[in-house]
């Protein structure tokens, strides 16, 4: 079902207003980083311009302690610049909430803000969720960017490591599909710089969880990738043909019918290099993706752009990727797996704030 701030969306396209050079929906979009520091809602949709018609928006759920012990007056803003632990920063999803609500209804239907300040190994997690949405109704599309296993990350986080078999998931997966918020799902498929081997890691525990939530809508982030947790056989002499195995694997998911309910975003330029790295990779990727052209969305993963060309070079990496998909596929990734998907999300929020709160 379209809803009606796509109809509006296709309207001003139609009349070949500023959108008409619209380029792509963003999936994955964070508007601060590890410090909780960004850009303001007004500066990102300056920076969309008429290139990008609407957002994902998020903030980032772990701080970036700053220890003075580890790195003395050295202040880091990222979590690759110390050992000091990361820790949960829900303040995030109020700063968020209230960054959309200063904007015009017309600024707003561009943006679907999104829950992401909650530790998914605590089973309070769902509470926190709910206690959002009664806080900000009318604000929130759904849940995530949120991680389980990542590479680098998890392990720094404090307190208990977040896993695919705590229960804490399952209720925050539960009460996403109560609700209608549609989920972006961040979990490496395999360990970083993993040995060959037939089964990445984490995958069977991902599909079992992703089996038990049939009605909530996900969005596995990345195609399971990340900086270092390649594509199985990825750049391996040995086997110099298994660049095609993690789509052999992504293909599986696509067509069992348990997991129809999970899509699939090629977000971040450390996914890009992968897709890219040779004309057959590029071949291999658009195959699949003409073959499941509703099952994927495009995201850029940037984090507080300074500017839109800044902004805009991810999108332009994928340029050879691009140019094989069939139209109806880049439009699919590019734009309308967005709308249908978010538009749906929020129309169940929205209903579901309304029944239950007054």
């Amino acid at each position: 079902m379209i809803g009606p701030m796509t109809v509006c969306f296709i309207i001003l396209l139609s009349a070949g207003s500023l959108y008409s050079q619209v380029l792509y929906n963003d999936s994955h979009f964070h508007l601060t980083n590890y410090i909780q520091e960004g850009i303001t809602t007004e500066r990102f949709l300056e920076i969309m311009g008429n290139k990008v018609g609407r957002s994902t928006l998020f903030g980032i759920p772990l701080q970036q302690q700053w220890s003075y012990q580890n790195s003395g007056d050295y202040a880091p803003t990222y979590y690759l610049q110390t050992d000091a632990p990361l820790y949960y920063y829900s303040f995030t999803d109020a700063f968020i909430a209230m960054q959309y609500k200063s904007l015009s209804p017309e600024q707003q239907s561009r943006l679907d803000p999104m829950i992401t300040g909650f530790n998914p190994a605590d089973m309070y997690a769902a509470n926190h969720i709910e206690r959002v949405l009664r806080t900000f109704p009318g604000v929130f599309t759904g849940i995530g960017e949120f991680s389980i296993h990542k590479e680098f990350v998890s392990s720094k986080v404090s307190g208990e490591v977040a896993s695919l078999t705590n229960p804490a998931v399952d209720s925050i997966l539960s009460f996403a599909g109560e609700v209608g918020l549609v989920v972006i799902f961040h979990n490496d498929m395999d360990m970083p710089m993993a040995k060959e081997k037939t089964v990445p890691v984490y995958l069977e525990q991902m599909k079992s969880l992703l089996r038990r939530h049939p009605n909530t809508s996900i969005i596995w982030a990345h195609v399971g990738l990340g900086r270092i947790v390649r594509p199985v056989g990825y750049g391996s002499s040995s086997l110099p043909d298994r660049k095609t195995a993690h789509i052999d694997i992504v293909e599986e998911i696509l067509e069992d019918p348990s997991l129809s309910h999970v899509n699939f975003d090629i977000s971040w330029d450390e996914v890009a290099k992968y897709i890219i790295s040779s004309p057959q990779a590029t071949q291999n990727t658009a195959q699949m993706i003409n073959k499941f052209p509703d099952r994927f969305l495009f995201g850029t993963d940037v984090v507080a752009p300074p500017d839109q060309e800044f902004y805009l070079a991810v999108y332009k990496m994928y340029e050879p990727l691009w140019k094989e998909l069939t139209a109806e596929a880049s439009e699919k990734v590019r734009l309308g797996n967005y709308n249908r998907l978010f538009d749906e999300a929020r129309d169940k929020v929205r209903t579901w704030e309304k029944q239950n709160i007054k």
